[in-house]
């Protein structure tokens, strides 16, 4: 089972810069989760990439978690996006880039 429907998933990746953005629409439970898996894998592997949590002013209905990392930490990054992706059985990301 993956949960593409409940979580679209966005990578960007920079030279020095990557960003994993999960969107979850306004499901309080899934924000939970999220971000219950965001500090399993920050003990699991050490890591502490930037957490933000945003929500569309305009819309608040459209709510996203974003981890980002920087050129400090940019380099294990890859492997803890898996692991969060991993953990919350999302199987694919959007295709929008």
């Amino acid at each position: 089972m993956n949960k593409c429907d409940q979580i679209k998933a966005h990578v960007r990746m920079e030279e020095k810069y990557e960003r994993l953005s999960l969107n979850f629409g306004e499901n309080q439970e899934v924000k939970k989760e999220i971000f219950d898996v965001i500090e399993s894998v920050k003990k699991q592997t050490g890591l502490n990439p930037m957490v933000i949590d945003r929500i569309a002013q305009d819309t608040p209905e459209l709510q996203t978690i974003s981890i980002e990392c920087t050129e400090e930490n940019c380099r294990d990054c890859g492997d803890f996006f898996t692991k969060v992706l991993q953990k919350l059985q999302i199987d694919k990301c959007e295709e929008d880039l």
